[in-house]
C-alpha cells in the first residue's frame, strides 16, 4: 500500500525516528501505526544488543529538586559521542530520567529500569528505544537522592552539564546564595569531605605516612617526624576538605568563615563528574 508523507511524519512525530525508517516501518506494518511503533520498539534493541559493548562514556550530569526543595536528585546519563549529548531529544531524555530518579527514589540501577518512564514504557524499554533512535548505546551510569532534614537542598550544573553538585544546606541566612558558591566550590576544588570528621581514618593515615617518609628522606629527626607530619596533614585538610578550603571567591577568607558570615551551614554534599 502507498504510505503517504503525512503518515511517516505523523510516526515520525510519535516517535522521533528517522523519516526512511519510519516509512520501512509503515510499509512493513501495512500502515498500522501500532505495529509500525513495535517494529521500531524492536529496532531499537537490535541496535542496542548491537552497541552493548561500545563505550559510552560522553552524555549528561542532570538534576532535579522536589517542589519545597528539600529532595534533589542527581544522574549520569551516558552515550558515546559528544554530538549525541548536546542532541535535544537525549536532553529531554536525561531530564525524563532525573525526575523519575527524584520520584520514585530507586535503590539500585535494576529498580530504576524496571520502573514506568511514561507511555508504556519502562525505563529499559526507553534506553533501547532511544538506542535505535539515536544510533548511540545510552546507559544510566549512576544516580543518587539527597535528602535535607529541616534544611534546603541547593544544586549546581556546570555550563556543558559535564559536572553537577547537590548541597544540603541549613540556617536561616542566605541559603541560596551561600549554597549555590559552596556548590560551585564543590565543583571547583572536589573536596573529599565536608569536615575534617568525615575523612575516611585510613586516607589520614595514608597522608600522615607519607608526611613522615617525606620527613625522614629530608634527614628530620626522629623526634619532630610526628609534628611535621601532623603539620602536613592540616595542610591536606585546607586543600581537600570543604570547611577548611579557601574561598574560591575570596581567598582571604575559609568556606566555614564565608557561611559563618552568610548565616549559614553546609551538611552534605554528592559531586557528580562525567566518566569518574
Amino acid at each position: 500500500m502507498a504510505i503517504s508523507a503525512k503518515d511517516v511524519k505523523r510516526l515520525r512525530d510519535m516517535t522521533g525516528v528517522g523519516m526512511m525508517d519510519c516509512k520501512k516501518a509503515l510499509e512493513e506494518a501495512g500502515g498500522d501505526f501500532d505495529k509500525a511503533v513495535e517494529l521500531l520498539r524492536k529496532k531499537g534493541q537490535k541496535v542496542a544488543a548491537k552497541r552493548a559493548d561500545r563505550e559510552a562514556n560522553e552524555g549528561l550530569i542532570v538534576a532535579a529538586l522536589s517542589d519545597d526543595e528539600t529532595r534533589g536528585a542527581i544522574a549520569e546519563i551516558n552515550c558515546e559521542t559528544d554530538f549525541v549529548a548536546r542532541n535535544e531529544d537525549f536532553a529531554r531524555f536525561a531530564e525524563q530520567i532525573v525526575a523519575l530518579v527524584l520520584r520514585e527514589e530507586p535503590s539500585d540501577r535494576d529498580q530504576l529500569l524496571a520502573l514506568d518512564l511514561g507511555d508504556g514504557q519502562t525505563v529499559e524499554q526507553a534506553i533501547e528505544g532511544m538506542t535505535g533512535k539515536i544510533g548511540e548505546k545510552i546507559d544510566v551510569r549512576r544516580f543518587a537522592v539527597l535528602k535535607s532534614e529541616g534544611g534546603r537542598i541547593v544544586s549546581y550544573i556546570h555550563p556543558g552539564s559535564r559536572l553537577g553538585v547537590l548541597v544540603d544546606m541549613h540556617g536561616n541566612g542566605q541559603i541560596v546564595e551561600a549554597g549555590t558558591d559552596v556548590a560551585m566550590q564543590v565543583a571547583a576544588m572536589n573536596p573529599v569531605a565536608t569536615t575534617k570528621d568525615e575523612v575516611p581514618q585510613e586516607l589520614k593515615e595514608k597522608e600522615l605516612e607519607i608526611a613522615r617518609e617525606a620527613a625522614r628522606n629530608e634527614g628530620k629527626p626522629d623526634q619532630i617526624v610526628d609534628r611535621i607530619a601532623q603539620g602536613k596533614l592540616e595542610r591536606y585538610f585546607k586543600d581537600n576538605v570543604l570547611l577548611e578550603q579557601p574561598f574560591v571567591k575570596d581567598s582571604s577568607k575559609s568556606v566555614r568563615e564565608m557561611l559563618r558570615d552568610a548565616g549559614v551551614d553546609v551538611r552534605r554534599f554528592i559531586r557528580y563528574a562525567l566518566g569518574e
